[in-house]
């Protein structure tokens, strides 16, 4: 039975972990004046042919990773949430066109990736599929289909297209079609990230710098290899795919037999260490398409500069020289490890530094400190009109557990905030977390409801996800919460 509680006062990712955390939130903003909801953000990035429709077929909304969705939130007013037990954390929760939720999880307990299938009216779990394990951050990163069908990897390098249906004993999830990645992935080598292209090729990238294509129709993959590493998803526009590794920003297009070409390589500050609040040595942050024109005229990221992180913006058919580089100063030190939310002319960018998760990917450095507190932040900043700068615009000082999403239709920011202790105990017991909304135009907290206590309720830098009928969907350490209108 979902519990109704009045509104009251208020990620990128990365929920392989399996230990402890707990949030709560409230946000405070910069003092507001009133803005017209959504008209200054957008347009959306093109529609992708290969995806199911934007804002709800990818972890970050898009193929573009823009990180926002054209359909309203549940909003201000008092919600109505339920949460599914699943003993996993969810971090790629996506809905097709026939209404159905299906979230791809990794097991607290073996971290066994696992895809869900939700009921799309009450968030009950209604089919279940274990794939064979792998690399952690294979249980992250999939998206959906055009057929509605989730396509992602398994632990033995074969890309999967999942399917659901109904049958004679209830709802099943089946793998429909199952390409061989072969020799493109060398041995002891994973996935990583997974998007398609317009012309129906499969892009992915592995932690050891392998990015290639693979074209599921006939089989063909063809890959070349960086040798950087890589440990976020990877992004698609028309003619353009942006990779992160490392060290380095690359933009790609594909030659007519499908190998990956390099149009151009943007190397970046990676720090001297790990920063406490990020998975690992480099940028946190998969790279996002954004633009005031048709929505593919910029590509970003955010660098590990010490002390503050920098947004980095580039012209995509420009080249690897950034038209700013933007430090996030709004606290002492700074970093992300989310993707970023880029619309219009505008990115907002979480800091995560000093975000405690419970637990790293195999190999991560420690971190330079080995901790920190954890102070969040979120932060606007707007490209100029020529296109030849950038500014900030406000700094809220909401500690953003989740990774937030701006709705083109409401003209709102989503996210789950925490309150009280975040240290790496605090978040494991008595942290609150909150299901909270924001004034994209101001910063300003809009709206916030508390949703619970403890790990069951820790999204950790996850991204929520909006379905058409305006219902969240936000992943957490221990399974799916679902956010409606009362």
């Amino acid at each position: 039975m979902p519990f109704t509680l009045p509104a009251g006062g208020r990620f990128a990712a990365l929920a392989f972990s399996l230990a402890v955390a707990f949030s709560a939130a409230g946000l405070g903003g910069s003092p507001a004046a009133a803005a017209d909801p959504a008209a200054q953000f957008g347009p959306q990035p093109p529609q992708n042919p290969a995806t199911a429709a934007s804002g709800a077929a990818t972890m970050h909304g898009d193929s573009a990773s823009s990180g926002t969705t054209p359909y309203q939130g549940p909003g201000t007013a008092p919600v109505n949430y339920s949460r599914t037990a699943l003993a996993s954390a969810c971090p790629t929760v996506v809905v097709g066109s026939d209404g159905y939720v299906i979230s791809l999880c990794t097991t607290i307990f073996g971290q066994t990736p696992t895809v869900h299938l939700l009921d799309p009216a009450t968030g009950a779990d209604l089919a279940s599929l274990t794939l064979p394990k792998g690399s952690l951050f294979g249980g992250v990163y999939a998206y959906l289909d055009n057929d509605n069908r989730l396509v992602a990897v398994d632990g033995n390098n074969n890309l999967l297209r999942i399917g659901h249906l109904r049958t004679a004993n209830g709802w099943a999830l089946r793998v429909e079609q199952s390409t061989p990645l072969g020799s493109a992935v060398p041995a002891g080598d994973n996935i990583v990230g997974l998007t398609p292209d317009w012309d129906g090729r499969v892009w992915f990238a592995t932690s050891g710098g392998v990015i290639g294509t693979v074209d599921t129709s006939t089989g063909a993959v063809h890959g070349i290899s960086t040798g950087e590493g890589v440990q976020n998803s990877i992004s698609t526009v028309p003619g353009h795919t942006a990779v992160a590794t490392d060290h380095a920003l690359y933009l790609l297009s594909a030659a007519p037999d499908g190998t990956p070409t390099i149009t151009w390589r943007a190397p970046y500050d990676r720090g001297p260490a790990r920063k406490p609040g990020q998975l690992s040595w480099g940028t946190g942050t998969t790279p996002s398409f954004f633009g005031p024109g048709n929505g593919t005229e910029y590509v970003t990221i955010v660098d590990n500069a010490d002390p503050h992180g920098n947004l980095l913006v580039y012209r995509a058919d420009g080249g690897p020289d950034p038209i700013c580089r933007i430090p996030l100063t709004q606290n002492t030190r700074s970093g992300t490890e989310d993707a970023v939310i880029a619309s219009g002319r505008s990115v907002f960018v979480t800091n995560t530094y000093g975000y405690p998760y419970p637990a790293l990917p195999e190999g991560a450095p420690a971190s330079r400190p080995s901790s920190a507190d954890f102070d969040g932040g979120l932060t606007r900043i707007d490209v100029n009109a020529q296109g030849t700068g950038c500014a900030v615009v406000w700094n809220s000082p909401v500690k953003s557990a989740g990774l937030p999403r701006l709705s083109l239709a409401d003209g709102k920011i989503y996210t789950v905030s925490v309150t009280g202790p975040t240290g790496s105990a605090g978040l494991n017991t008595f942290a609150q977390y909150h299901h909270t909304v924001i004034d994209p135009a101001t910063g300003a907290q809009l709206g916030s409801t508390y949703l619970g206590i403890g790990l069951v309720y820790n999204p950790l830098q996850m991204r929520g996800t909006t379905a058409p009928d305006g219902t969240l969907y936000q992943g957490t350490e221990t399974g799916v919460v679902r956010i409606s209108k009362r």
